[in-house]
């Protein structure tokens, strides 16, 4: 069986040795296969989220340079957009949204992710698609 010493540092920056403890197997365990899908899907989650929110971003902006700010349903980014202009007021709001993304990828609620990012693709990037590339 493999040993190591372990030091533990006090509050003071003194080191303080325990002595030789006893490393076992079970100590040390590898992730499970139920571990490893989350973590997959947590990823998978937020790189579709910020790739959704760049979308939104940008053709929020060919919306606007096409049909002017009144095209805007978002009331509050709409205010944004008439006190600091359109391309401040869009590239504020996609890095707060996408900051927030990550702190809840971070904090493992991938499932938010992930429904965030349906609610995205379904009230703003076909719509956007529809209004920009397939209207005729």
């Amino acid at each position: 069986m493999a040993q190591t010493l372990i030091t533990v540092t006090d509050m003071t920056g003194g080191a303080e040795s325990w002595g030789h403890v006893p490393l076992d197997a079970n100590v040390v365990r590898p992730m499970d296969r139920r571990t490893e899908r989350l973590i997959a899907f947590g990823n998978w989650a937020i790189v579709c989220f910020l790739i959704t929110q760049a979308l939104d971003g940008v053709f929020t902006y060919v919306g606007l340079t096409i049909y002017g700010p009144e095209i805007e349903a978002n009331p509050l980014l709409a205010w944004l957009m008439n006190a600091f202009g359109a391309g401040p007021a869009l590239a504020g709001a996609k890095i707060t949204a996408a900051g927030l993304g990550i702190i809840l990828h971070l904090v493992a609620v991938h499932r938010a992710v992930a429904l965030l990012t349906l609610l995205y693709i379904s009230a703003a990037v076909l719509p956007w698609t529809h209004l920009l590339f397939l209207r005729s």
